[in-house]
Parts: structure tokens; C-alpha cells; sequence
């Protein structure tokens, strides 16, 4: 304590600066003896260790004084140099009394000290094993292990609450995890990569929008305006080492715990960096953006000690901090962290919400009350999915041929097979065309991450709610995990095809994803890479329509575009607005009336109203005209008005209702209708089948193409369409709608113009993934 030593630390900088590459002071030299013989009576260090010690600093000393007199000069000098701020110690008489016994040649004399300097000497280290404890220099450097917290860190419990808010295992846990896989690194990352592309006004102004983190702003401007590398990992990475250290000397950690995450952290370190001056640059560059001032200049003397004394526990090259055991052993301890299905669900979701890494663990952490409302407002404002609800309403939200249909356009786009723009109902706009054909260089990836990570937000969701069964919600998870680890072989694999398909079709909600997909991509610590990667039992989170099924559940067309996934019995909550919607425009209150009008939509429908009361006026233009007129001059009813503007319809030849077969209208509308009774519960799974297929042969029947189903489809719609103001709106939204879902511009308007129509003979490439719907005999490319 006299000697200004709390820890054992500071004796390692104490004899570091002992052992300096410039000859070092004699004061510190004789510092660092006394402070070795000291620490060996307090047991801070082992008597082999204070040897090896004692033996290099003795070693320098004589290297630089050739006798006791050369030595003891050097020490009275720099101590009057210091101005004895000692005091009289009696340090000249001592000097004196030394000198004399030497020259009696009693006691030891410099003679006898070189001589037992120059004999072998015991293969002891300097510093602690095992050698990843090095990494702790940045700190204090490393002279003992096992951690011992009262010798090492003896104020750590109060620092881990100040500066970590960490008050146990588990914070430390979380706190470790989150250091390897995300860290501050992150969010830096991210502002760095932005700031790259902005202009000097824009910086500027994301300056200004930091507020009280302005300091931080302006030094990363500044080192992304000086050319300064945008490196900075080292500062998370060498902080978890630090962590594992104290938490095995508060014994939160056992040792194995602890080395295995201080070797993940020097795992990941020895993937970045070359060496030990690049390291302490990114450690500097990280710590200047905490603190928020440019720091790469401080600690100038103890940085070159590191670097350069012979002494250094960084004399070890950095890639040989670890060796192959300790580096498996660490990948092995770090994976178990994250082994469970839970971790996957949380690292896909954490992409669109980086804070949720913060709760990795043993098992994934419980959301405080605040993130559990909301969980449920979103589940609530976005899915409709209330407390109570049946977890397997999920499952519509898990959307396999939305993956099929992304794989088909990316497949038709590459080999330049994808439909005509130019229909007979208009054109998309350019862009959209242009979003279409950009699908050719996603040729190469499996589409389903695409649409899977945003059900594994959903699902996350569900989880932080607590108001779902946790069995239920695992055996949800694993099967997400089980799919995506059968369709991407690896983690860069998954996030590539990420990256890809979200710069093709970026998700207007929430911004681009992409930026942040790479950075998983490319940063070694991030979960996606430390998670099992294994394929247990086939079981999807949802239902996986054939591709036939498919296809007779999007004749449905516009009238109804949530078509990506299978119908499933609704909570009574959305029940009560289905029927509503029933009621009012189709007067269906139950099962019989609904089964009795798809019988009449399929057999007969307004199709055959158009050719009865209708078609006959085509071949008499005085009969129409005359109907028309007496018509006009009368009191109509609502009836008697729908029929005068119908017959108005057919005067003018509307939508070419006179030319085309209107038997998709019928079609359309018993799929929507027989879709709202599968999600009443009113048709069961068979009875539900045999519509699709009823509707998908009639389909066949009428018509050879989806061009000529969509002319049938909107003829019908704007024919049957009652009075409104907003019919030119109406039409035009359907018209368009129609034209996105023919020509897959932009890409997720529909899925007609990825599906060969039923009967048709195939004309679409073949996607080269097996995340594909299965067809049949008569569908196979």
C-alpha cells in the first residue's frame, strides 16, 4: 500500500516499466525488486515466478552497470534528481555499508551476481497462463491465474454495477454475449457506413440530430474525414476478455467458463487483427468514441512498453495467443450459449431489432413489462393476434409460395423468360419493371429467409408477450430452425440470400435491412455464426401447399391478395367481421346458405345472368337502346337502376364485357367466398379441397391463359359492380392490381405471373433451390 500497489495490476506495470526497451530508471528497477519480494511474503505471486522476475531485472541492470559502485551511482543519482521526496531513508549509508562489504568481499558481490545470473534457469513464465490472459494487458497486465478478485480487482462488484449495470451471473452472461456478438461496434459500424455516402450538409446534419451524444458524432466525423481506419471491433473484444477475467475472480464464472469466453474473444481478435499495434489502434479508435475525444494519442509510454519491452506479455505473436485445443475447446463452450432454437428466432428478429441481443443467455432473458406491451400491441395492430388467440394462427403468416413465387421470377428473370409488360389491361410502371428484372441477380439464393426472418419477428413477438404457450412456442422455433438449416448450408449462406433479396425488394416499413444483414455477414462475433446449425425432423412452421393447390387458391386474384398462405380457422374476434362482410354483400348468415351460393357461383353465377338477361341485347342495338330509354324515363328502384346501368354497360361494350368470358368472376368469387368459410370453420379441409378443385377445373375449362382470365376476371368485376361515385377509382385500383399480379412488376403483386396456368403446359424455368412448392406429373419442369 506504501508503495502505491492496490492490486496486483499495477505491480505488473510496475515491473514492465522495469524491464523497458530504453534502459529503465534504477529507481523503478529497484522498485520493481522490493515490490517482487513483497508480493512473494503477501502471496500475491509464487516464488518461482518472483525468480524468473528477480533474474530479468538483475539481468538488466547489469547490463548496463559493470559493478555495485556503477549501479548504486545511478540509484543516489536519480534519487537527489527526485529530490529525496523518499526522505533520508539512510539510503547513502546503506550504499556505503554495500560497498564495503564488497570490497571485503563479504556478502554478495557483483561478481558472484553475473556469475549466477549466467546459469540455467527454470523454464518459468513471466506472465499468467494460459496465455490468453495476455489480451488483459490493455488493462493491467495479467501476472496470476486463477482471478482472484481481491488481488486483481478488489473494487470489481462496485465497478460492474456503475459502469455495466451487471449484479450477477446472469447480467455478466448477457453482458459477454452481447460484447462478442454485437457490442458498441455495431451501431458505430452502421453510422460509419453512412456517413461515408452523405454529403458534408448531411453529416452536418446527422450531427445535429445526436443531441447528447454530439461528442460521439463529431469524433467519428472526424475520423471518417481524416481517412482514420473505421475499425474499432478491439474495443468490444478486449473488454470481454477483462469481463471473463473478473467474473471468474468474483467466481461468478468457473474457470473453464471463463477462459473459454476470454479465448472466443481472442478467437475473434486473431480474425482481425495482424498484430499487437493494430489491435491497440482499434481498442484507441473504440475508446475515443465512448469517451467522445480523441484518445488515440494518450497512454503513449505504456502503449510502446507493451509493444516493445523484451519483457512484454505481448512479445507472444497475437496469432499465437491461442493454440488449436484452447481455439476449439472456445467455439465448442461459445455455441452451447446459443444452442437452443430460441437463439435462432432472437438473432433473425434482433436484425430488425438490434436491442434484442442484449438479452442472449443460458436461455434467452424474459422481456421486461414494458417490451411485453409492446410485443402485444404489435401483435395486436399488425397481425390481429390478441391473448387467447390460437398460436396457430401464426402459421399464416409462414409463407412457402411466396418463397416459390420469388424463386420462379428470380429463375424466368435471369434467363430473360419473364412475362410481357405490355397486356391487354395497361402497363406497370417502370419502376416496378425495373425491381422485377433486378430478381435475376437473387437467382443464386433461397428465397424463403426472405419471408421467414419476418415470421420469426412475429414469433419473437409472441414470445417476449407472454401470452402464449412456451411448449407450443418452441416447437415452433425448432421447426424454423430445422427449415432454414435444411435450405442454407451455413450462416453466410442465409445471410447472403438475405442480403440479396432484401436490396431487391426492401421492406418500406422499416427501411433497408440490407447494411445490416452484411454487417452479421461479415462480423465473426455475431450470433449467426455461433449458432447450431442442425436439421432435426422435416416439420414446417406452417402448411405447404402443393403447387396445384396453390394455383387454384390464387384464381381468387386481386379480390383477395393474401393468398401466399392456406386459409385457417380464425379467432372469434376476426370470425365476427367475416361474417359481417358475408352478410352484407352476399346475404350469407351460416354454412348452408355459404354452400348453396358456391354451388350456384360454380354451375351457374352471374355469368349466366350476363348470357340470359344480357347477351341477347348484343344482337339487337334498337331493342337495347329503346330498354335504355324507357328505362331512363321512369322512377327507378335500386334493382331497375342496376339493371339500366348495366344495360348501359352493354351498350358501350364496358370493360369488353360483350367479348370475353366473365366465368372468372364467378370463379374469383367463390374461392374469396369459400377461403372466408375455411377460416369460419363453416368448410372443413376436405370440403374446402373440393371447391379449389371444382374452381380449378372450370377455370381450365374457360379459359387457356391468365391474360384471358384476367380480361374475364375484370370485365366481370366492372360489369356486376354496383352505383358508386368511386367506380373509375375502383377500377382503376383493380385494373392495375390485375396488371402487377400478370406481369410480377413489382414482384409480390401477385403470383400469376410465376405460375403456369392450370392446364397450360409449363414455360417457367426451373428455380435451382429446393424451397419450391411440389407440383405433379403433369407440372414438372
Amino acid at each position: 500500500m506504501q508503495m502505491g500497489m492496490r492490486d496486483r495490476g499495477e505491480l505488473g506495470w510496475l515491473l514492465l516499466q522495469a524491464c523497458s526497451l530504453e534502459q529503465a530508471s534504477p529507481t523503478v528497477q529497484l522498485a520493481a525488486l522490493e515490490g517482487v519480494a513483497l508480493s512473494v511474503a503477501a502471496g500475491w505471486i509464487g516464488e518461482s515466478q518472483a525468480r524468473a522476475w528477480v533474474h530479468h531485472v538483475a539481468s538488466d541492470i547489469c547490463r548496463h552497470h559493470a559493478a555495485l559502485s556503477s549501479w548504486l551511482s545511478a540509484l543516489r543519482q536519480v534519487r537527489g534528481a527526485e529530490g529525496w521526496w523518499r526522505g533520508d531513508d539512510g539510503f547513502p549509508q546503506a550504499c556505503d555499508a554495500l560497498l564495503t562489504l564488497e570490497r571485503e568481499g563479504d556478502g554478495v558481490t557483483w561478481e558472484r551476481l553475473e556469475q549466477a545470473l549466467a546459469e540455467p534457469q527454470p523454464d518459468t513464465s513471466l506472465w499468467a497462463e494460459p496465455t490468453v490472459w495476455r489480451l488483459r494487458a490493455v488493462f493491467a497486465p495479467t501476472l496470476v491465474s486463477p482471478a482472484n478478485a481481491s488481488l486483481d480487482t478488489p473494487h470489481a462488484i462496485e465497478w460492474l454495477r456503475q459502469e455495466w449495470d451487471i449484479r450477477g451471473r446472469d447480467d455478466l452472461i448477457r453482458t459477454l454475449l452481447w460484447l462478442a456478438g454485437q457490442g458498441d461496434r455495431y451501431q458505430w459500424d452502421m453510422d460509419a457506413m453512412q456517413l461515408l455516402d452523405k454529403d458534408e450538409r448531411d453529416r452536418q446534419r446527422w450531427l445535429v440530430s445526436l443531441q447528447e451524444s454530439a461528442s460521439y458524432g463529431r469524433t467519428l466525423l472526424a475520423f471518417v474525414s481524416c481517412g482514420e481506419p473505421l475499425e474499432w471491433a478491439a474495443w468490444d473484444w478486449v473488454r470481454l476478455v477483462e469481463l471473463a477475467f473478473v467474473g471468474e475472480g468474483l467466481e461468478w464464472l468457473d474457470a473453464a467458463e471463463s477462459r473459454a469466453f476470454a479465448a472466443h474473444g481472442a478467437d475473434l481478435i486473431a480474425r482481425r487483427y495482424s498484430d499487437w499495434i493494430a489491435l491497440s489502434h482499434a481498442y484507441q479508435r473504440g475508446r475515443s468514441l465512448f469517451e467522445g475525444r480523441d484518445v488515440m494519442a494518450d497512454n503513449e509510454h505504456d502503449w510502446r512498453l507493451l509493444w516493445y519491452s523484451p519483457a512484454s506479455p505481448w512479445q507472444l505473436p497475437l496469432r499465437e495467443v491461442l493454440d488449436d485445443n484452447t481455439r476449439a475447446a472456445s467455439r465448442a463452450a461459445i455455441g452451447q450459449w446459443r444452442n437452443d432454437a430460441r437463439h435462432w428466432v432472437l438473432t433473425l428478429a434482433a436484425v430488425r431489432e438490434p436491442g434484442l441481443l442484449v438479452r442472449q443467455g443460458t436461455a434467452v432473458t424474459s422481456p421486461s413489462e414494458e417490451q411485453r406491451q409492446v410485443a402485444r400491441q404489435h401483435l395486436q395492430e399488425a397481425l390481429g393476434l390478441y391473448p387467447g388467440d390460437d398460436l396457430a394462427e401464426l402459421s399464416r403468416h409462414w409463407l412457402p409460395a411466396q418463397a416459390h413465387h420469388l424463386n420462379q421470377l428470380a429463375a424466368d428473370a435471369r434467363y430473360n423468360a419473364l412475362p410481357p409488360t405490355d397486356t391487354r389491361l395497361g402497363k406497370p410502371e417502370p419502376d416496378a419493371v425495373n425491381q422485377r428484372a433486378a430478381l435475376k441477380r437473387c437467382s443464386h439464393h433461397a428465397a424463403t429467409i426472405y419471408m421467414a426472418e419476418k415470421y420469426a419477428f412475429h414469433l419473437q413477438l409472441a414470445m417476449d408477450s407472454g401470452d402464449f404457450d412456451a411448449t407450443s412456442l418452441d416447437a415452433l422455433a425448432e421447426a424454423l430452425r430445422s427449415v432454414l438449416c435444411r435450405f442454407y448450408g451455413d450462416a453466410r449462406r442465409l445471410l447472403d440470400a438475405w442480403a440479396a433479396w432484401e436490396t431487391a425488394l426492401p421492406d418500406d416499413h422499416s427501411g433497408a435491412l440490407a447494411p445490416d444483414i452484411r454487417w452479421h455477414r461479415d462480423d465473426p462475433g455475431s450470433p449467426f455464426h455461433w449458432l447450431d446449425w442442425c436439421a432435426t425432423a422435416w416439420h414446417e412452421p406452417g402448411i405447404r401447399p402443393s403447387l396445384r393447390r396453390f394455383t387454384a387458391q390464387t384464381l381468387v386474384g386481386p379480390l383477395n391478395p393474401n393468398v401466399w398462405a392456406e386459409p385457417v380457422k380464425e379467432s372469434e374476434r376476426e370470425c365476427r367481421a367475416i361474417r359481417e362482410w358475408l352478410d352484407e354483400q352476399y346475404a350469407l348468415q351460416d354454412r348452408d346458405a355459404l354452400l348453396e351460393f358456391l354451388d350456384y357461383l360454380l354451375n351457374a353465377g352471374d355469368r349466366q345472368d350476363y348470357q340470359i338477361n344480357y347477351a341477347p341485347y348484343t344482337l339487337n342495338k334498337e331493342r337495347l337502346a329503346s330498354e335504355i330509354a324507357m328505362l331512363e324515363a321512369s322512377a327507378c328502384n335500386e334493382d331497375d337502376r342496376n339493371h339500366l346501368l348495366r344495360l348501359e354497360r352493354v351498350q358501350k361494350n364496358d370493360a369488353c364485357c360483350n367479348d370475353v368470358d366473365m366465368a372468372a368472376w364467378d370463379i374469383a368469387q367463390s374461392i374469396d367466398l369459400a377461403m372466408a368459410g375455411r377460416q369460419l370453420g363453416w368448410l372443413d379441409d376436405q370440403t374446402f379441397d373440393l371447391y379449389l378443385e371444382t374452381a380449378y377445373s372450370l377455370a381450365q375449362t374457360h379459359y387457356g391463359d391468365w391474360s384471358a382470365y384476367a380480361a374475364g376476371l375484370y370485365a366481370g368485376f366492372a360489369f356486376f359492380m354496383a352505383e358508386t361515385e368511386e367506380r373509375h377509382t375502383f377500377l382503376q385500383r383493380f385494373r392495375d392490381a390485375l396488371v402487377g399480379w400478370l406481369t410480377g412488376a413489382p414482384p409480390l403483386a401477385g403470383p400469376w405471373s410465376s405460375l403456369d396456368f392450370p392446364g397450360a403446359r409449363p414455360h417457367h424455368w426451373a428455380p435451382m433451390h429446393i424451397d419450391t412448392l411440389l407440383g405433379d406429373a403433369h407440372t414438372l419442369h
